[in-house]
């Protein structure tokens, strides 16, 4: 089909060339005889065009009635040319994108045990890229025509809708997917669709990102199993890079952290760099694996280096700790990382 397209393309492109050199000539051709360049303008418009409203000026010479004749013959068959290459072009786009389209739906109808994103801004897009990465089979749903132009020109599965609406989320197969994430930059539409989704599907995995802290509260009523707050998780980085900086070095590297997260993530572990609050259970913890997590490097506080931990290492509050543990960031940091009450 696509060399077809380019065919038809060229063929407009012929045509429009034709049309122009034959009148640029039959302009010249009538100035030539002393018309002046508006009125041998006017004349080759109303010839070509076949609108035939009248002669600018009489054509009582050989030379003038040669001009016409061949102006008629060569302009109006490049005009038939032109319009019926331009008709195929605009016929051949439409039917390509209705079957681009139809694929595309049969293909989200296939899908099964996937994953919808709901949201393709900056943390929809990386989403994505990261799950092709791991060749996940997802659909992205985005009501912003740009937005859904850009997910289907990276040649994701897509539907231009808002996830808002239940019958969105059931032509994305709501009822087979095994996770949904919704990242939209609203919290009240994210909360809506978390709600939508798990009356659709009850046990769905349901990710939902929250701007506002008191949003998480929201989400996880409405249905969530887990809240990423972004500016949380930003500043936390942030923080451990400034207060730990060398064990944070270590995995902050985008392209070192980008692989190790990748590799970890096929076994269902995550990595992150945390503190130990006062009177949290980290504080006191000797170096030992927990069901939950394993420490893989220490760094005390003010000491500026870090350490591999020797079986008995003591945490102490405010140390820097790199941790492994399994999928779920948010109870592990929650559960070791915050002071018990």
């Amino acid at each position: 089909m696509k060399w077809l397209s380019n065919s038809l393309a060229r063929n407009l492109i012929i045509g429009v060339v034709f049309v122009l050199i034959v009148s640029a000539i039959a302009v010249l051709a009538y100035m030539h005889n002393g018309w002046s360049f508006g009125d041998a303008l006017y004349m080759t418009v109303l010839t070509v065009y076949t609108v035939g409203y009248g002669e600018v000026h009489p054509l009582n010479t050989l030379e003038l009635r040669a001009i016409t004749i061949t102006l008629m013959v060569l302009g109006c068959t490049g005009m038939i040319y032109l319009t019926g290459a331009l008709v195929q072009f605009i016929t051949l786009s439409q039917i390509q994108q209705m079957l681009g389209l139809t694929r595309m739906n049969k293909q989200i109808d296939d899908l099964d045990d996937h994953i919808i994103i709901c949201g393709f801004g900056r943390t929809g897009s990386m989403l994505a890229k990261e799950l092709r990465a791991g060749k996940a089979q997802f659909v992205v749903i985005e009501p912003n025509h740009d937005r859904f132009m850009e997910a289907k020109e990276l040649g994701y599965l897509c539907i231009h809708a808002d996830a808002a609406e239940e019958s969105v989320l059931k032509q994305a197969g709501i009822e087979r997917a095994h996770a949904l994430a919704t990242v939209v930059a609203s919290d009240p539409v994210n909360v809506f669709i978390t709600l939508s989704a798990r009356s659709l599907n009850s046990t769905v995995q349901i990710i939902a990102r929250g701007e506002e802290p008191s949003t998480e509260k929201k989400l996880f009523q409405a249905g969530a199993n887990s809240v990423v707050l972004p500016a949380h998780i930003g500043a936390e980085r942030i923080a451990s890079m400034i207060l730990f900086p060398s064990i944070a070095g270590v995995i902050q590297s985008s392209e070192r952290r980008r692989q190790m997260e990748l590799d970890l993530r096929t076994l269902g572990l995550e990595i992150e760099v945390v503190v130990a609050a006062e009177g949290s259970a980290f504080a006191g913890l000797e170096r030992k694996a927990e069901c939950s997590f394993f420490i893989i490097a220490v760094e005390q506080a003010g000491s500026g280096k870090g350490e591999r931990p020797l079986p008995a290492t003591r945490v102490n509050p405010g140390d820097g700790i790199t941790i492994i543990g399994r999928s779920g960031r948010a109870n592990i940091l929650n559960k070791f990382a915050e002071a018990v009450r």
